[in-house]
């Protein structure tokens, strides 16, 4: 293993120098800190972790809290848990996933022992019970995701109100009057977790300003699931001609039993997913969807952690823009429908 002095001697400087040029603690003139650099990168230097969070105060690290959960779409999760590591990374930074459902307890035992410098959170609920504590505490956090109140917090989300809406005016536009919204499992709601209900509560207030009626039924996902869902829906609104899904799991169920009822996509039903491209893309019938965009969340979160760390101002919220991509599940009203 190189050793700093190693690192001194090839640069020709001396072992402060180098100490000096890897914590920032004292100005060196270009030169120098140019010539201790390469030899860093020729050498293979890399500093023992422990003593450079000591001599620094700074571990490097920032703590991504993902409780995963089995009524959550794990692959969105994970893709966005991928992009803050890998922007992390860019910024000299490596990421302590945290996963279990610990709550409050595990930001308490972040900021009470130094594990890292920052947190991310996600999964984040309307009335969090980890806002409380970080309101309290001056280790900088980023929110992916919009709580009820964000008064003093840093949150990095889709805009999943707008979301809501820029769905119901598509079908709106299409002549459909009838709405279904099938949405993610029923604990997602009895945890009140922030996209879903902001999805929900931008669909209902577009609904009521453009006249359409709209019928909400969450759904475990998976076919038998779907299945008494569906049925559900038709039985109580017989009339619905376009259908609204917020549940990865759903997808298929649903078109697979829209088949076997003889309901032809978008012919007498027209269908709009909220869901990652990839899901929208490889379904049997190619989705109009509004697209997750779980790695420009996660980079973006990242992005003005290192902004806070760095004592620089912040915007305390970024809602990123809905975008609705057309493909072939959505169409015009039939005549006879």
């Amino acid at each position: 293993m190189v050793t700093l002095a190693e690192v001194a001697q090839h640069a020709g400087v001396s072992a402060s120098t180098v100490s000096y040029v890897l914590s920032g603690k004292r100005s060196i003139s270009a030169g120098t800190r140019q010539r201790v650099e390469r030899s860093i990168q020729e050498l293979g230097y890399h500093p023992n972790a422990g003593a450079r969070a000591l001599a620094s105060n700074r571990s490097n690290i920032v703590a991504l809290m993902v409780p995963l959960r089995t009524d959550m779409y794990v692959p969105v999760m994970m893709e966005i848990a991928i992009a803050v590591a890998t922007t992390a990374r860019t910024y000299g930074y490596d990421v302590l996933l945290l996963t279990g459902e610990e709550g409050p307890d595990a930001v308490r035992r972040v900021t009470g022992s130094g594990l890292a410098d920052a947190m991310i959170l996600m999964d984040v609920e309307l009335d969090d019970e980890r806002l409380p504590l970080l309101r309290d505490t001056d280790q900088p956090s980023v929110l992916i995701g919009l709580p009820a109140d964000t008064n003093g917090l840093t949150c990095v989300d889709l805009d999943f109100g707008a979301t809501g809406a820029l769905c119901v005016e598509h079908l709106a536009m299409l002549g459909h009057r009838d709405i279904a919204v099938i949405g993610e499992a029923p604990a997602v709601y009895e945890r009140h977790t922030g996209f879903a209900e902001r999805t929900l509560d931008g669909l209902r207030s577009r609904a009521r300003e453009l006249g359409l009626r709209v019928l909400h039924r969450p759904c475990e996902g998976g076919y038998d699931a779907m299945s008494a869902t569906l049925a559900r829906i038709f039985d109580e609104r017989p009339g619905t001609t376009g259908i609204v899904v917020q549940n990865e799991s759903a997808v298929e169920p649903l078109l697979a039993l829209l088949r076997q009822q003889g309901r032809a996509v978008p012919e007498d039903v027209s269908v709009i997913a909220v869901c990652p491209d990839q899901v929208a893309v490889q379904a049997s019938v190619r989705l109009t969807s509004v697209a997750i965009p779980a790695q420009e969340m996660g980079r973006r979160a990242v992005e003005q952690l290192i902004a806070k760390l760095e004592g620089r101002d912040t915007d305390e919220v970024v809602l990123l823009a809905p975008e609705l991509t057309v493909r072939a599940s959505t169409g015009p009203l039939s005549p006879t429908s």
